[in-house]
């Protein structure tokens, strides 16, 4: 229900401002496919979570979370046995290196209490696997200290080659005329004199090469040979060496591949709770306040897409006794903005995203619908007008009491008179439906409907007459005018055409219109039009005064609650930390946030047995925050068995408490099949 809407509304702007603020190409990708949440308790989840990442990001700056990009790929080949390349190994050695940093760093952040600070408890350690990479690899060689049987090929190499150098260059010195150059060549990986071409009958030896001219040949002289081929053979017992020792750290890295993983979905994690946090920090956004009782209140809110600085806030509140705004004014007077911001902004609270504004009450909405835009198309055939009735039929069909509903120049594209008529046919049918909507119009009998009409109110953009200037304010409670007449006569239309304009716009007879040439005035260079003979006026019902004071700034707020942190997990003497736990407690897993119940205290390696649904598990006590203490939940003497044992192990367990059962047995997970 949310699909085209994010089209509309820009969403998918929104998506992508967040996706740049990411480092992983994981968190990218989950940010640009991030959708509204239907269920408040998540919502406010989510929200909490961008605001302590924010509190945690202003306090301690941009944290040194690592791209981790083909990871998953290095490890999958380590699982398949494939060799791991030296610049591979140290791609995963600084993912390490990275996750140590961002765990120093969340525990510098624990003072905030917050409880993505807790997240850090949750990296596995693996310093052994980085320091064996560090000591074997530096760059992408692979070091002399490695293995000691690759130093002593190393070091017979270099005797060898020393010994190679020493008799060429004594070649070199003694036959001068018959080189080309007086120095030591390399061809293929052997060396090699420069002779010339007369003289490579005098040395024995092996021709490897010869110079574009034909005027050198490169010879590797027969008293090196043996020596050379030594050398060769030493080349090939350090690549054996050298693939045998990546092989091991690649098994190190496969061995570790679980570690690795639980440490990259903290940071996958991480990284799009931050790029949440920065887009905040660049928005100036607050956490809105969210509620399911169908109120939204923004308070100096703006546009995310527009300069801050030529955006006039928004003030809109709908709700309790308002169901429905119709709001008028003039062409480029920010009646379309206004509409996009209230359906943007409740997209991004419901998405976990704060909002741009000083203060925000939105709701829970399973839908938001919205008809802006021209939307003609002529592929499909489809006029201006088409395409609005298309679209505000497949809303009233979808839309319910719990949806919210932007229409943008509601009945326009058509007869004038048949298009109010829709309009206000349109604006009923919602109001039937019970849900909140807002939507825009100039026909002034729509204007009158929403005046009489009980839980509808009209709102107006402001619009300055002395300097033909919208001021893109929203006043709830008034009526808007086109001004069309006003910006007319400003611009220069002749007066006999102005009232032309205003006889056949405002006179529904030949009678009408004699007379109402009479009626009308021009003050300071504006048309006055007469009362409406009905003498109707658009008051604020005494329902929406509380409602309509937003925009004067006289609504009075509660205070934003304040984050609730974590408490740290202390440890006191002879009592350790993973002790506080005990058969029976609720607790949460991190960093998947699932909620599970005790089956077994602490071993003497600080794991705890926990039931997540059917599974059990055991988890390092770390990665466990406790929720509700056994002892207020179940009476003293419970019997644990019932929620933990199976059917078949309660049985066997009655019928031995009865009498011996020979080959009855009782199974439970072992620690090793469920670490």
């Amino acid at each position: 229900m949310f699909e085209k809407t994010s089209h509309t509304l820009e969403f998918d702007t929104i998506k992508t401002m967040l996706s740049e603020r990411a480092v992983s190409d994981i968190g990218k990708q989950k940010l640009l496919a991030l959708t509204p949440y239907l269920s408040l308790s998540e919502v406010n989840a989510k929200i909490k979570e961008t605001t302590e990442a924010k509190a945690i990001l202003t306090a301690l700056g941009t944290p040194p979370l690592p791209s981790m990009k083909d990871i998953p790929q290095l490890l999958e080949l380590a699982a398949l046995g494939s060799m791991l390349l030296p610049e591979q190994l140290l791609f995963i050695s600084q993912f390490l290196t990275a996750t140590k940093r961002v765990k120093t760093y969340l525990l510098k952040a624990e003072f905030l209490q917050t409880e993505i600070a807790y997240y850090g408890n949750s990296f596995a350690d693996l310093s052994p696997l980085t320091e064996e990479i560090s000591r074997c690899l530096r760059g992408t060689r692979v070091e002399d200290e490695a293995s000691k049987e690759l130093k002593g090929i190393r070091r017979k190499m270099e005797q060898l080659q020393a010994e190679i150098r020493t008799k060429l260059e004594n070649l070199l010195r003694s036959k001068k005329d018959w080189f080309s150059e007086n120095y030591i060549s390399n061809r293929n990986g052997h060396y090699v004199l420069p002779v010339k071409k007369e003289y490579k009958n005098q040395i024995g030896g092996s021709t490897l090469d010869v110079s574009s001219t034909g005027a050198t040949c490169f010879i590797v002289p027969n008293t090196v040979l043996k020596l050379e081929e030594e050398l060769s053979l030493k080349k090939i017992l350090e690549d054996n060496e050298i693939r045998r020792i990546l092989y091991e750290l690649t098994g190190m890295v496969a061995d570790a591949a679980a570690e690795i993983n639980l440490n990259m979905q903290a940071m996958e994690t991480l990284d799009i709770l931050f790029a949440k946090a920065k887009l905040s920090v660049d928005l100036k956004g607050i956490p809105a306040l969210m509620n399911h009782e169908r109120r939204i209140s923004i308070v100096n809110g703006r546009h995310p897409l527009l300069n801050p600085k030529d955006c006039v806030p928004l003030n809109f509140s709908i709700g309790n006794d308002i169901q429905g705004i119709v709001i008028t004014g003039p062409n480029t007077g920010g009646k379309t903005v206004s509409l996009k911001t209230v359906g943007l902004l409740s997209l991004m609270a419901q998405s976990g995203l704060h909002v741009p504004c000083e203060e925000a009450e939105l709701c829970m909405n399973n839908g938001i619908f919205c008809d802006i835009g021209d939307g003609q198309s002529i592929t499909e055939n489809l006029s201006t007008f088409s395409s609005h009735i298309t679209n505000i039929i497949q809303i009233l069909r979808q839309s319910d009491n719990e949806s919210l509903v932007l229409l943008d120049e509601l009945g326009s594209g058509t007869d004038p008179a048949e298009g109010m008529g829709i309009a206000i046919a349109i604006l009923e049918e919602l109001r039937e439906k019970n849900c909140i909507f807002v939507a825009t119009t100039h026909y002034p009998e729509v204007k009158e409907y929403a005046a009489r009409t009980k839980g509808l109110i009209n709102a107006r953009m402001a619009f300055d007459k002395e300097s033909l200037k919208p001021l893109y304010r929203l006043e709830i409670g008034e009526a808007g005018e086109s001004c069309a007449l006003y910006i007319a006569r400003r611009l220069g239309l002749p007066e006999k055409m102005l009232t032309r304009a205003y006889q056949e716009a405002y006179a529904t007879s030949v009678y009408d219109k004699a007379q109402s040439s009479r009626h009308m005035e021009y003050d300071a260079g504006f048309i006055n039009t007469p009362a409406d003979d009905t003498g109707r006026t658009n008051q604020i019902p005494d329902a929406l005064a509380q409602t309509t004071a937003v925009s004067s700034g006289s609504t009075a707020y509660a205070p934003l609650p304040k984050v609730q942190g974590l408490p740290k997990e202390t440890s006191a003497k002879g009592s350790p930390a993973s002790s506080k736990f005990t058969l029976g407690d609720s607790v949460m897993v991190y960093p998947q946030k699932k909620i599970g119940i005790v089956f077994k205290p602490s071993d003497e390696k600080g794991l705890i047995g926990v039931q997540l649904q059917k599974k059990k598990e055991f988890i390092n006590h770390k990665r466990l925050k406790l929720i509700s203490p056994a002892s207020e939940m179940y009476p003293p003497d419970y019997d644990f068995s019932i929620v933990f044992d199976s059917v078949a192990n309660r049985k066997a367990r009655h019928q031995m408490d009865k009498k011996h059962q020979p080959g009855l047995e009782i199974r439970y997970p072992s620690d090793t099949e469920n670490r």
